[in-house]
């Protein structure tokens, strides 16, 4: 194979077209959001997949999505490790994703996927980077939040994961965070929610029960609470919208 006539053929056609790629400081910028675990950062410079920046890397169209997100999870995994995240974890969360990605059998599905993971791996630098700031049991109960959304959590069990007694938890909760446990849990699950409003077609019936409220009428009156808006309505306005 002739790399250096390759090359250069695909330099004339992208000249003639008037395409390029991604910029290199935006793209950067993007990935260190991620790795400081500003979620309003890598929202704000998040680029959903197939722009025409992107480069061409299959013919197929759904294959050029897929390694577009392997190339983007081996990126983020290795910024991960830099900003503190254990090698270990990182990779088998890189792994996950990977097989993931390469079950998907829909341009959506990657780009829920692609969603998702941005959120993920941020959320965890974001409890990473607080570590230093929060005493290790309260560090050890945003992290099991997190990742039990989907299940009923209650003080108890965040109590017997932290090694305190539930009202001292409390009292430490409500001084380091500045809300209830309760509240925290409430507000985790509502941005969850938002997720999947805005980049699944999951009903909203279907979300109320998936994060565990106690009734879809429930579930509508907090997140308005929160944010502002129903689910019906957040899902009008953002649903899968390309910013």
């Amino acid at each position: 194979m002739d790399i250096t006539k390759k090359l250069s053929h695909t330099e004339f056609l992208n000249r003639e077209y008037n395409m390029s790629h991604l910029d290199y400081n935006r793209e950067n910028e993007f990935f260190n959001a991620i790795r400081d675990g500003n979620a309003a950062e890598a929202k704000r410079l998040f680029k959903p997949l197939g722009t025409e920046d992107m480069g061409r890397l299959s013919d197929d169209d759904l294959r050029n999505l897929k390694y577009h997100l392997i190339i983007t999870v081996a990126l983020i995994t290795r910024i991960c490790i830099e900003g503190g995240m254990e090698m270990e974890v990182a990779y088998n969360l890189s792994d996950i994703y990977i097989r993931s990605i390469d079950k998907c059998r829909s341009a959506d599905e990657v780009n829920i996927l692609h969603r998702e993971l941005v959120d993920d791996y941020t959320q965890r630098m974001n409890i990473i980077g607080k570590a230093n700031r929060y005493p290790k049991a309260i560090t050890i109960c945003l992290d099991y939040i997190y990742d039990n959304l989907h299940t009923k959590i209650s003080l108890d069990d965040l109590a017997k994961k932290a090694g305190l007694s539930p009202p001292y938890l409390s009292r430490l909760f409500k001084c380091e965070t500045g809300v209830t446990v309760s509240e925290y849990i409430m507000r985790k699950r509502v941005e969850a929610a938002a997720n999947m409003l805005r980049y699944s077609e999951y009903s909203v019936l279907e979300i109320s029960e998936y994060l565990c409220f106690s009734s879809e009428s429930y579930f509508i009156q907090v997140f308005r609470r929160i944010t502002g808006d129903t689910p019906k309505v957040y899902r009008e306005k953002y649903f899968r919208v390309k910013k």
